[in-house]
């Protein structure tokens, strides 16, 4: 491993030699190439963060490889479509941003205007929610505000549109208003404007349960759109007290046990219930990265290092072919036969070592590995 400074290698290094790893000898990751989505952009994203924080400029390469094989020079975008109006899709051009300050090459800023164009125009619910497809119409999921609300809001401010942070505001403060139950402060993971899905409330329009990685997509949406926000922008207190208050709902339904996450957030005890890797290492991710911009006190840190410390011990296990993440939703949605209830998310496959879960759980180890620095402690993973 020599591509990192650092001396001693991190369990942020190790992450990224694996995801270096699987590479061909082109230096090619199959995976990411396939097309355009949510998860590649994730990965991508991942590594480039932790090129810059462990100063190894060969993942940040990694990272522009990748992405120049998908952006053209006129700003189009290889196996993306607009007109599918598809949150997931936007997910992946949270990359542009790096390579336009690292490069100054206009085709990365020609990239973003197109999928700030897709967002502006987007389909809405009534009071302005965007759908999270086209082909979900009137439904609003956590999921997209991740996908979504944070690029949005580097958008906004890399090219001085502050009309758009505005937007990103309404998004998040929206969702919340909708999916938030009262009771116990978690949000449902989709909310149905028409109440026409099957997985919808007659009533509400809400989907049945709390699921983790849905959490985790807004718990991440919220953090890092707010990395973007001025601090006089009017919105933002609002926005930092909702993240607040949900983090502390997180810690409520965190297993005393593991220090994890289950995948239906509040029925630990319920027959087929598990700790699931990616959303426990999402609310890891956010938490840590919500201390260190200030967003929550320090007391949040016990959770949050017994959370990570958790997936070392309970999801993690290394051999001679290296680490390997341990129970990965594999993936989970809302429609027709993806009904939102308990026996359904308890039935999806759980596999290990996908970058769903691999990349959260770099992005994690970054954000806890800076969290020990700056504290002068050491944490295990």
């Amino acid at each position: 491993m020599d591509h990192v400074k650092t001396a001693q290698a991190s369990r942020a290094q190790t992450i990224a030699e694996m995801i270096l790893g699987q590479c061909n000898d082109r230096g090619e990751h199959e995976y990411i190439l396939k097309r355009w989505a949510y998860v590649p952009g994730m990965l991508l994203m991942a590594m480039g963060r932790a090129g810059e924080q462990l100063g190894a400029a060969e993942y940040v390469r990694f990272v522009k490889r990748h992405m120049d094989a998908f952006v053209n020079e006129d700003g189009s975008i290889r196996t993306y479509s607009l007109e599918e109006y598809n949150l997931d899709q936007i997910n992946q051009g949270k990359n542009l941003f790096p390579l336009l300050r690292q490069t100054g090459d206009e085709r990365y800023a020609k990239a973003a205007h197109l999928l700030a164009n897709q967002l502006i125009s987007q389909p809405r619910t009534s009071e302005g929610g965007f759908w999270h497809k086209k082909v979900y119409p009137f439904q609003m999921w956590l999921d997209g505000l991740y996908m979504a609300s944070p690029f949005l809001a580097e958008y906004a401010k890399v090219f001085a549109r502050p009309e758009l942070m505005d937007e990103v505001a309404h998004q998040l403060e929206l969702i919340e208003r909708k999916n938030r139950d009262p009771r116990t402060g978690l949000l449902y993971h989709g909310w149905d404007e028409s109440r026409e899905q099957e997985w919808a409330d007659s009533l509400t329009g809400l989907s049945s349960h709390f699921w983790s990685r849905a959490m985790g997509w807004y718990a991440m949406a919220l953090v890092d759109s707010l990395e973007h926000f001025p601090v006089t922008h009017p919105r933002r207190g609002t926005l930092v007290g909702i993240f607040h208050r949900m983090c502390h709902a997180l810690l409520r339904v965190q297993d005393e046990a593991t220090g994890l996450w289950y995948q239906v957030l509040d029925e630990a005890k319920r027959p087929g219930n598990y700790v699931e890797a990616s959303g426990s290492c999402m609310f890891v991710y956010a938490l840590a990265k919500g201390i260190r911009l200030g967003y929550l006190e320090k007391s949040f840190a016990a959770g949050m290092l017994r959370g990570y410390e958790g997936i070392g011990t309970h999801l993690v296990s290394e051999d001679e072919q290296g680490l390997h993440l341990h129970s990965i939703c594999n993936g989970a949605g809302l429609s027709k036969d993806r009904n939102g209830s308990y026996d359904y998310y308890i039935s999806e496959q759980v596999v290990a070592d996908t970058p769903m879960g691999v990349a959260p759980y770099l992005l994690a180890s970054l954000e806890v590995e800076r969290y020990g620095s700056a504290n002068a402690g050491s944490v295990s993973g």
